[in-house]
């Protein structure tokens, strides 16, 4: 039998899978600043006080109902999004993060289920989608096959809201390699193993425009040096 060699993208997606599956346990640290990720008190402060600004901007969008949380890692958000949820659904291709956040949440509203989401499809419709940091780790040229799977499964008058990280080098750890526009990226995990992932960075004036012209309407911000955040829903 003839075995199917992986394309380019495929390749990278398949490594970009086992790197997330294999940090799921410190995946913590590039959120909290902690360890390769710590930069200075002063640093930090910037840091949470920017992650404190998102938090704001996810309630003030106002979640609700039925709710999909696509690449939900460890549940950093998802703890917030299960408090105004009717339902939700956290879905990740990493069985260790779906665990980590199982148990930060619980089951008593959310469900979780471990899927690739480019070959992910659902029946279901949905009031209200969120990804954080994932928008980064689409490839450019599965950028438009992506929001053509969340208008199919985003409810009449559903909001989609997403956060990402801007192009800054001290968002990375101190031993990684510096980020550029490539859309790939080298990374490390604690114990030095190398993975090469996919990382698009973005301008919100410039993604909200490519959104608006894939009829999205809505609005795609910065705030201030490490995050940019938008909350988009069809014309």
């Amino acid at each position: 039998m003839e075995v199917r060699r992986l394309n380019d993208d495929e390749r990278i997606l398949k490594q970009q899978i086992e790197y997330y599956r294999a940090r799921a346990t410190e995946y913590d640290e590039w959120f909290l600043r902690e360890g390769r990720y710590f930069r200075g008190e002063d640093h930090r402060r910037k840091w949470l006080a920017e992650v404190d600004a998102l938090r704001r901007s996810l309630v003030e969008c106002g979640p609700r109902g039925r709710i999909l949380e696509i690449a939900c890692g460890t549940g950093l958000w998802t703890q917030y999004l299960v408090e105004h949820a009717d339902s939700l659904l956290a879905i990740d291709s990493s069985s260790e993060a779906i665990q980590i956040c199982r148990d930060r949440v619980g089951e008593e509203k959310a469900a979780f289920e471990v899927v690739d989401i480019f070959n992910w499809n659902t029946g279901e419709k949905f009031d209200f989608i969120f990804f954080g940091f994932w928008l980064s780790h689409v490839p450019a040229q599965r950028f438009e096959p992506f929001w053509n799977l969340l208008s199919r499964v985003l409810a009449p008058d559903g909001d989609v809201v997403f956060f990402d990280s801007l192009m800054t080098q001290e968002s990375t750890a101190k031993d990684h390699a510096s980020l550029d526009n490539s859309g790939r990226s080298k990374r490390k995990l604690n114990d030095g193993r190398e993975f090469e992932i996919v990382k698009v960075f973005y301008i919100p004036e410039v993604l909200q425009e490519d959104l608006r012209r894939l009829g999205w309407n809505g609005a795609v911000s910065s705030t201030g040096e490490f995050f940019l955040h938008g909350s988009v829903r069809r014309a």
